[in-house]
Order: structure tokens, then C-alpha cells, then sequence
């Protein structure tokens, strides 16, 4: 038997580093050539890593959250034959391995329980908790646990997937037991919370204060959000630009394709409506459809629309972009959307379909509000956002009469797009939906 170390490859041009996202297997675990090993995070989206031979898992070099250079080692595996790793090596992983505890044992040890049949030596705790240090520690073995009360304002101590299903069941863990080491809260004592088992008082329940405090390492996909979210806010000077659109006739025609549309077309929402009348606006405002590197003090304006769409996503907020947008009529769009969304959703998406965006359109959908103000998706100089539809009393001819509006709350990068352009670009817009007929019209 050999030994074979799995090393990060290239994932990306340009790229130098990833962080490992998800684990797809464990030390002990028998996988076959190209099973996946890991998700590994770039910039620009996640990568499934296979395995490119057989074998067993040695080791996992990193934890979620970790980052890994090109050429780093992520897996050791023992595989048939010499492998591409020193035996000697390979001999201290093995009786490592060997000497571990079986998995179930190492699971259930992690989420904090104790099995029925545990071996001599007592479990070990693995403490996230202390203060500036980003990693699991293992502290000393803890003598057979039992159940300690905890005093008000003590934090419940619960492993995270132990916290994730409290969450679902709508549980407080501070009025749940714990009967693991240090009191730990397990599985089990989920399962006799829910059945009544350790269940306080409801009076008592109703008046306790609520005094627990969660701690989230932000690691993944919500970390690039938010060092994204931080570089836009802190490079670029942000403007707003909001105004009311009558999208009354908008809606009756939306409505009448959706009622005479073929089987195979999709159902229409108002993006596509939205961005036709973008393709038709863009080429008036060349300076809003641009990137801007402001490192190199460039300006990159696009004759092509690619449209980001903002796809809220099980991981965080994603922008798969549809490309060349100004060849596509409303169908296609719609039918574009959707299949970069869902592409978004199943973490499918490929770097090629997050990136290379030329603006972005954001949308709430019901959840729009009045007003919004979108964080620009740099290197764009413009993002637009969609606010709810509602119905109002308005005044047209002396008459009131009620109308559907909706309100465009859009940003601009203030280096490149001159607030007059703006306001000029939105009216342009805004022309084009409330006249719905000049959408299928050419210039």
C-alpha cells in the first residue's frame, strides 16, 4: 500500500489560493477515483474537487473556513500501490488512523454526546469557543459526563449541528438539559425536550429573560459576501436614485402573455420586462453599461449587456449573469433566469456564469419595500433595484383613479456616472414600461 497526497490544482486562472467550503467525506472513509472530496471556494464561485484515484482517507489537511495555495496538500490517501508520497509517512498515518477511535465514536464525540458501547479512554472536547482563536482546541479528557445545571446567563455549550436543529424546532437551548461533558446539549436531549422530559415550567418558561449569545464563525460563501460587500462600500462613493414608475399598462400586458403563452414558456415576471427596457436605454448611457478598474484608472464601456441578476441562495446572495441580453426577447430572458438561478441555488453555477457581469439588476420581490439602496456589484458602476408593486390612488386628468407603481431604487458609482446621467437613464427607462408597446419596437 502506498500513500497519495491530493494537492489543491489550479481552480482558477489568476487564482493562488481557495477556501475549503465543504468536506464531502471523512478520515477513514473508502472513496472511488472522481468522487468528490471538497468544495473549495474561489472568487468567482464554488469548485467541486474530485479524487483522482481510489483509496482510503488518511487525512483532511484544513477545516471549513481554511485557505489553501495552489499546490498545497488537501487529502492523504493510502491507495494501491507505491502512491507519490514517502512509505514512512504513510506508516504514521496509518497507525494514526488505526489507533482512532471508529467514526460514529468520532461523530457522535463531536456533537457532544457519548455512545452506548464507548471505549476506555473518555471523550475528548473540542472547545471553538475561546476567544481569538479561529480553531477547535482539544483540551484535557474529560471524566464520564452527567448532567450539570446551568446558572442564568451561562451560554448553553451544543455543537453546531446540535444548534442548527434546535433552530428548526423552534427550541431555546438555555431550557434545554444538557447531559454531556460540561453539560453539553446532544441530540438525546433534544429528543427528551421535545418529548417533555426536561421541559420547564411554562410559567417559569414565559418569564425567563433570554440571555443566550451565539457565536458565528463567518467563514465560506457569506465571508466573500462580506469582504465584497466591505471593498464596494469602502472604494466606491455610492449615490442613490429613486423614482416611481405607473406600471399599470406593464401589468395588463404581462398578464395577457401569461394567459396566451404556449406550454413550453415560462411563466413572466416583471425582470424581463425590466431588462428589455435596459437593452433599449443602455446604448444612450454607455457610460452606466461600464466597469471601472480603478487600480489601472480605466473605464471599460460594453456595446453587449450582460446582466447580473442578484439570486438569494441556501449559502448567501449570488449574481449569475446573462449574457448578451440585447439578443434576447422576453421569453428567453425569463427562461435564462431561471435556469441561472437554479443553477445558483444547487451550488451548480459555473465561474464562467458568476462572473463577467456589466450591471445588475437586485429584486425583493414582495419583500421590495418602497425604497431600497443596492451596494454596487464592483468593478459595474451601476446596480438597479426593484421595489414592490402596490396599488395607489392617483390623480390622472383631474380624476382619482387607482394604478399599480413601483418604485426603481438604483446606485451609481459617482467617479463615473454623473448624477444628471443618472436621473436621465431612469427617465429613459421608466419611459419604456410605462409605453410597453415601444418594448418590442426597434431604435
Amino acid at each position: 500500500m502506498g500513500r497519495y497526497v491530493f494537492k489543491l490544482p489550479d481552480v482558477g486562472e489568476g487564482i493562488a489560493e481557495s477556501e475549503i467550503a465543504t468536506w464531502r467525506v471523512q478520515v477513514g472513509d473508502v472513496v472511488a477515483e472522481d468522487q468528490p472530496l471538497v468544495d473549495m471556494l474561489t472568487e468567482k464561485a464554488a469548485v467541486e474537487l474530485p479524487s483522482p484515484v481510489a483509496g482510503r482517507i488518511l487525512e483532511l489537511r484544513g477545516e471549513p473556513g481554511d485557505k489553501v495555495a495552489v499546490g498545497g496538500p488537501l487529502v492523504v490517501l493510502e491507495v494501491e500501490g507505491a502512491g507519490n508520497a514517502k512509505e514512512e509517512a504513510s506508516t504514521a498515518a496509518a497507525t494514526k488512523l488505526a489507533e482512532a477511535p471508529p467514526l460514529a465514536t468520532q461523530r457522535h464525540a463531536r456533537e457532544g454526546g457519548h455512545p452506548a458501547a464507548a471505549s476506555a479512554a473518555p471523550p475528548v472536547l473540542l472547545d471553538s469557543r475561546l476567544r481569538g482563536n479561529d480553531k477547535a482546541v482539544a483540551t484535557r479528557p474529560l471524566a464520564a459526563p452527567s448532567v450539570i445545571a446551568r446558572k442564568p446567563g451561562d451560554k448553553p455549550i451544543a455543537a453546531p449541528a446540535v444548534r442548527q436543529r434546535a433552530r428548526e424546532l423552534g427550541i431555546e437551548l438555555q431550557f434545554v438539559t444538557g447531559s454531556g461533558p460540561a453539560g453539553r446539549i446532544t441530540h438525546a436531549d433534544l429528543d427528551t425536550h421535545v418529548a417533555g422530559g426536561n421541559r420547564p415550567a411554562a410559567a417559569s418558561a414565559a418569564s425567563a429573560p433570554r440571555t443566550a449569545v451565539e457565536e458565528i464563525k463567518v467563514i465560506g460563501l457569506r465571508r466573500k459576501i462580506a469582504e465584497a460587500m466591505q471593498r464596494a462600500k469602502q472604494r466606491i462613493p455610492h449615490f442613490a436614485y429613486v423614482e416611481e414608475l405607473d406600471v399599470t399598462e406593464l401589468e395588463a400586458l404581462r398578464n395577457h402573455l401569461n394567459v396566451t403563452r404556449r406550454p413550453e414558456q415560462l411563466k413572466l415576471t416583471l425582470l424581463p420586462f425590466l431588462l428589455k427596457a435596459l437593452v433599449q436605454a443602455l446604448p444612450r448611457f454607455p457610460q452606466v453599461n461600464s466597469t471601472y478598474d480603478d487600480e489601472a484608472g480605466i473605464v471599460r464601456r460594453y456595446a453587449a449587456v450582460h446582466c447580473g441578476v442578484a439570486t438569494q441562495t441556501p449559502n448567501g446572495l449570488v449574481v449569475p449573469v446573462l449574457r448578451h441580453a440585447e439578443t434576447l426577447d422576453v421569453w428567453q430572458i425569463a427562461s435564462g433566469i431561471k435556469r441561472l438561478a437554479d443553477a445558483a441555488r444547487a451550488g451548480k453555477a459555473t465561474r464562467e456564469e458568476l462572473s463577467g457581469s456589466t450591471i445588475t439588476i437586485t429584486s425583493l420581490g414582495a419583500l421590495g419595500g418602497i425604497v431600497s439602496t443596492p451596494v454596487i456589484n464592483a468593478p459595474e458602476v451601476a446596480i438597479i433595484g426593484v421595489n414592490k408593486l402596490v396599488e395607489r390612488a392617483v390623480f390622472r386628468n383631474g380624476t382619482v383613479v387607482p394604478r399599480l407603481t413601483m418604485n426603481l431604487s438604483s446606485s451609481f458609482d459617482h467617479r463615473i456616472v454623473d448624477g444628471y446621467d443618472a436621473a436621465s437613464f431612469i427617465q429613459a427607462v421608466k419611459n419604456v414600461l410605462e409605453h410597453p408597446a415601444t418594448l418590442f419596437m426597434s431604435e
